[in-house]
């Protein structure tokens, strides 16, 4: 019994009450950090978690008149429908063949980037080309879209050029092999310096003591990336590529639906512009739509978790 009282009055485990005092004076003692953040939480909560409520409709045969919760259930019945649509197999083949496009081609862009302007000798040199590989990301899709389609429509100035120096007119928006090109090489041109700047932070960090120590080895500058500016944004690049395959079924909607046209549809339908066609322009149900979203969110949420148990058991528990 001595034992026992004696380790109800030393043991760390906190009451109610002094769980509750504590927590108020972290809250007060780091009231800075926590209001710094508190924009980005509420955003979360609005954005994020209050639209989940919205789901319901995917396991519901919606009515208007009574509202999400009073819809009768509907047995899984917006999920036979989807999974037998042809349409949905289609977009999602398009998403998913996209997203690794993406993943291949655009992920390494901005870590050669990086690697390249922390190379650069004169440090005004590094800010004028940071500067003009970050500003397109400032440049909203409609803005863009509309420049792309100015050049390479069927009246555009590239056609324009090339029939005054008589050679046949290449509509890219209307070929698919093209187009798909164009998508890349267009996100690429926009994201590219943007995405940069997480890999030039860590290159900053790096200590320039161990370049000159390299250098003093005879180390030459492959051998310094190799070996020091490479292991320095390693981390983050895993991470980037776990939230990478995490949003590999984020297509790009914003570009897509503004460079979207029916002759390429076959090719560029992704689940997000599939989505906004089912729900708003052929009326198939915000129930068929929801259906779709929740889908591809699962699947998203499957991709992340893979990547991140894969990534932490190659890596010696690097990761998220």
């Amino acid at each position: 019994m001595k034992n026992i009282a004696a380790y109800n009055v030393t043991s760390p485990i906190l009451t109610g009450n002094a769980r509750r005092k504590r927590l108020w004076t972290e809250l007060k003692k780091h009231k800075y950090l926590y209001l710094l953040v508190a924009p980005m939480i509420v955003y979360f909560i609005v954005f994020s978690y209050v639209p989940m409520y919205g789901v319901l409709l995917a396991f519901k045969e919606f009515d208007y008149s009574k509202g999400i919760l009073g819809s009768p259930w509907n047995d899984f019945e917006n999920f036979r429908t989807v999974l037998s649509d042809q349409n949905f197999h289609s977009a999602f083949r398009n998403t998913f063949l996209i997203g690794i496009g993406r993943l291949v081609i655009e992920f390494p862009i901005p870590i050669l980037m990086a690697i390249l302007l922390s190379e650069l000798p004169f440090k005004k040199m590094k800010t004028f080309y940071q500067t003009a590989l970050t500003f397109p990301h400032f440049i909203s899709w409609v803005v863009l879209s509309g420049i792309i389609i100015g050049f390479f429509s069927d009246q555009g100035v590239i056609n324009q050029l090339l029939s005054l120096l008589g050679f046949e007119k290449n509509i890219v928006l209307t070929n698919n092999g093209m187009f798909a090109a164009l998508l890349f090489l267009s996100n690429i041109w926009k994201e590219a310096g943007w995405s940069a700047i997480i890999y030039l932070a860590a290159i900053a960090g790096v200590n320039p003591e161990l370049y000159e120590a390299a250098t003093v080895d005879g180390a030459n500058r492959f051998h310094k990336v190799k070996a020091i500016t490479w292991p320095a944004v390693k981390g983050a690049a895993l991470v980037l590529l776990i939230l990478a395959v995490g949003n590999l079924l984020n297509g790009g909607f914003d570009q897509i639906f503004n460079l979207y046209n029916p002759i390429v549809s076959d090719y560029s339908e992704i689940l997000d512009t599939y989505v906004y066609k089912t729900a708003f322009i052929d009326a198939t149900g915000f129930g068929y739509s929801t259906t779709v979203g929740l889908l591809k969110s699962v699947i998203s949420f499957i991709f992340l978790f893979s990547t991140n148990a894969t990534v932490k058991k190659l890596s010696d528990g690097g990761g998220l």
